[in-house]
């Protein structure tokens, strides 16, 4: 686990702006947490360099781009040992379609988020890569109908 950095009040504001627009310019960052634009940039380095805050992305809307499907796979592995878990997990990091892992407790050990333009799409994806996989013992996939929330902010 990381070590967690001790933020004030404006640094809280500073997060809350950031991820709601990661564009915005110092000068007007600035303006909204009533700071100097020099404070907000020391404070934002400052955050950066304490690892607090990553690289600065936009959202891309997924359906826009054809990828109609969100499917929550789960998945159970044929052997916890050390290098089959960094196989498996390399071989997430590789894979585009999966945007997010989770190594789990419980009955399942991974639970992946992937995206795929249809049905056929994931069945693909499943059928001939993912159960493919030497380290993967069984999946088992659940089909979004519709998404109703979908945040990237952390509260702060």
């Amino acid at each position: 686990m990381s070590e967690t950095v001790q933020i004030d009040a404006i640094d809280r504001r500073i997060l809350a702006e950031l991820q709601a627009d990661a564009a915005i310019s110092h000068a007007d960052l600035a303006q909204r947490v009533g700071s100097s634009s020099a404070s907000v940039w020391r404070r934002i380095r400052a955050m950066e360099s304490a690892g607090l805050l990553r690289g600065a992305i936009r959202t891309v809307d997924a359906a826009r781009l054809g990828y109609g499907v969100n499917v929550i796979c789960n998945i159970r592995v044929r052997s916890h040992s050390a290098e089959d878990r960094a196989s498996f997990e390399s071989f997430v990091r590789s894979r585009p379609e999966i945007l997010e892992c989770f190594s789990m407790s419980g009955e399942w050990d991974y639970l992946l988020r992937v995206v795929a333009r249809d049905v056929a799409d994931y069945e693909a994806f499943l059928m001939r890569t993912l159960l493919n996989h030497p380290s993967v013992a069984t999946a088992s996939s659940h089909f979004a109908l519709s998404l109703t929330k979908h945040v990237t902010a952390l509260p702060v």
